[in-house]
């Protein structure tokens, strides 16, 4: 969301305001001080060991203050997360429109990824527009029952976001990472911390990273552990003592955004790294029975390898040794966006409100 809030501060039509729940704190500061960008509101929600429940009545709770307060003519929520439900539920009890970004993503089963799944549907019931990323999002939508008129093929912000933030000779501050020979080594990034993977799925998953590390001589596995106790005790049982596995702190968003520029490939259970990864080239093994991002599935920039070990290592394995495979995959087209995502909300923004007549040109074409 950062590239559309500095997008948007320039726009002379439009008064906007900030508001963040910090919903994750650590997670949050560091953005907002990349992008240079100072809240209006902060609601401070984070407490230790916050439930689904806790985020979302703090969340609903504080945002009543908010907009009360400002009286917004639209309310902009992006994603899937319980602060996006909250804001569009809050907007929604004052009668104020909600604008979705990032909207239309399916898995089509409720509970994977959860609660991602089930927020974004129901900002979609909420919304008055809709901020499509690919024509993928606006076939789900109009199955939804959405008008067409009401949803605009936009692109992903966040590849707006990643493009502003790689640099191609960009030197990493953490000692663990400066000392990775990226020009010499295959290095391998890896994330993974879904709730449904929790359990015998993980282990299958670190079970077949450290085979792979054992397999081949000339690669480098980088693992960002998750704060998740559980996520981080069987990542440590698994990798804590291979010789080339490095499991290091969460990173902020800038270097993590530079080590996947510079690592081979990503494996993950993330949402968001498979859009990102393919617009930078980089082959991405999802690490999920599902996924809600089926284009990259469809363009070849990913592949679904679940959470049997023996998948992941034969796909791992293909994009170490056949360069054919790995090529095709790096060089397929990125379906997410071309980083002008951010000007083309502001566009629809402005045909919404009636400042343009002319209904805005979209990323993408429409599926039949």
């Amino acid at each position: 969301m950062a590239p559309l809030v500095k997008a948007i501060e320039k726009e002379e039509c439009f008064e906007s305001r900030v508001v963040v729940t910090a919903q994750h704190r650590e997670m949050l500061d560091q953005v907002l001080n990349l992008f240079n960008i100072t809240p209006h509101h902060d609601l401070n929600i984070m407490v230790q060991g916050q439930t689904l429940y806790d985020i979302t009545c703090r969340g609903l709770k504080g945002l009543e203050n908010v907009f009360s307060l400002e009286k917004p003519d639209l309310v902009l929520v992006h994603g899937d997360t319980t602060t996006t439900l909250a804001g569009a539920l809050a907007a929604y009890y004052q009668q104020i429109p909600v604008g979705h970004v990032e909207a239309g993503l399916r898995s089509g089963n409720k509970y994977s990824p959860f609660p991602e799944e089930m927020n974004r549907k129901l900002t979609s019931g909420i919304a008055s527009i809709h901020f499509a990323p690919t024509s993928q999002g606006f076939n789900n939508l109009i199955k939804e029952g959405v008008e067409e008129k009401d949803i605009f093929i936009t692109g992903n912000t966040v590849i707006d976001a990643l493009l502003e933030t790689v640099k191609p000779n960009y030197q990493f501050t953490d000692l663990s990472l400066s000392r990775i020979p990226f020009n010499e080594k295959k290095v391998l990034l890896v994330t993974a911390h879904r709730r449904e993977n929790l359990g015998k799925p993980m282990e299958n998953i670190f079970s077949a990273l450290a085979e792979l590390h054992n397999n081949f001589q000339d690669i480098e596995i980088i693992f960002p552990v998750h704060k998740n106790p559980r996520v981080r005790e069987i990542a440590f049982q698994y990798l804590g003592s291979l010789e080339r596995a490095h499991l290091i702190e969460p990173l902020d968003y800038e270097p993590f955004a530079n080590l996947m520029n510079k690592c081979h490939f990503i494996l993950t259970d993330s949402g968001g790294l498979q859009e990102e990864a393919p617009a930078l080239g980089k082959p991405v093994l999802v690490l999920r029975e599902n996924t809600e991002r089926p284009e990259a599935v469809e363009a070849g920039t990913v592949e679904l390898v679940g959470t049997n070990s023996m998948e992941i290592l034969k796909k791992s394995e293909k994009l170490l040794t056949d360069n054919k495979f790995y090529d095709k995959m790096s060089q397929a087209v990125n379906p997410y966006g071309d980083g002008q995502a951010c000007k083309r909300i502001i566009a629809c923004l402005r045909y919404y409100f009636g400042i343009d007549n002319k209904r805005p040109l979209e990323w993408w074409h429409k599926s039949p």
